[in-house]
């Protein structure tokens, strides 16, 4: 039985802590905002944004990360201390999806230059063969867990052809042809749109490079709302400076912030959205349903969801 849990103030990076522990007043446990080490003395649970060498030290039994991705968590030392890790996966198909598809519709109708064009109060027609129309044009999205079927079923909504990458090649919902990593050249190879959804790990590090850009068309665009080490940036802009893609829209990055000197600022057929793909203001109510719901199995000794290690 839990007894404490505490509400990192690293949450505040994107909603408030105190609206998450408002959310959880009803679950038997005190739910209360803690910050230093200090205040994690009488906690056995924790959700958090950061992950701090503190939390080793204190008392926990289990840490909840309000982010889908914990590449930044210690596994192996959590496990070995018999601290339990969730994630909050699954929780933004929707959210995602939507912005994928934004991405999409900004190039194909040339919003974002528009918006530049809007900015300097210059009236532009775009060039005769620049905008086009989504039906019938193609997408691949590489990774096809919660995010990429998010994408996928909205761009299929649109028109799209859409083909996945991921591990089991079994059918998935809205997706023409799924492809084994093994055959990820020949699944972007011949796209208008390649996104990229699948986590950061040892497998994927750096799996969208060089190569992957040399087999890609003209005229396609790369959109990124994975991990930033997915994807090698420098690879990226060396690939949009040579003109071997369209454009590029990036939600993450190998370094966050973007520092202010980087090229992908500069770059008309680059986007850049600051890591807020995931984005909605329902946020602390899905992040509390996970935690209500863990509450429960814990108590009935059940196996918790979005268990992690």
């Amino acid at each position: 039985m839990l007894s404490r849990i505490g509400v990192h103030t690293s949450v505040d990076v994107l909603f408030p802590p105190s609206v998450l522990r408002d959310a959880l007043s009803d679950v038997e446990p005190t739910v209360e905002i803690v910050e230093t080490a200090a205040d994690l003395d009488e906690c056995d649970a924790l959700v958090t944004f950061s992950y701090d060498e503190s939390f080793l030290d204190a008392d926990l039994d289990w840490i909840h990360s309000i982010q889908s991705g914990v590449d930044r968590f210690p596994f192996d030392r959590l496990e070995r201390r018999g601290i339990a890790l969730t994630s909050s996966t699954g929780i933004h198909g929707d959210s995602v999806g939507e912005t994928v598809v934004g991405y999409m519709l900004q190039f194909a109708r040339r919003l974002h230059v528009h918006r530049d064009n809007e900015r300097r109060r210059e009236w532009q027609f775009p060039p005769w063969d620049a905008p086009f129309t989504l039906p019938g044009e193609s997408l691949c999205v590489v990774g096809l867990g919660t995010l990429g079927q998010g994408i996928a079923r909205r761009a299929d909504a649109l028109g799209v052809d859409v083909v996945g990458v991921k591990r089991t090649p079994t059918p998935v919902e809205h997706i023409s042809r799924v492809y084994t990593p093994g055959e990820l050249q020949e699944a972007i190879a011949d796209v208008r749109f390649v996104a990229v959804a699948v986590p950061l790990t040892d497998r994927t590090e750096g799996s969208i490079g060089a190569d992957e850009f040399g087999v890609m068309r003209e005229d396609a665009y790369l959109l990124n709302v994975s991990r930033g080490g997915v994807v090698d940036d420098s690879a990226l802009l060396d690939a949009l400076r040579d003109d071997e893609l369209a454009g590029a829209a990036l939600d993450v990055f190998e370094t966050e912030p973007l520092p202010d000197r980087s090229e992908f600022w500069e770059r008309e057929n680059v986007i850049v959205t600051p890591h807020a793909a995931a984005a909605n203001r329902e946020y602390y109510r899905r992040v509390g349903a996970l935690v209500r719901e863990n509450v429960r199995r814990l108590d009935a000794n059940e196996t918790l969801a979005n268990h992690v290690v």
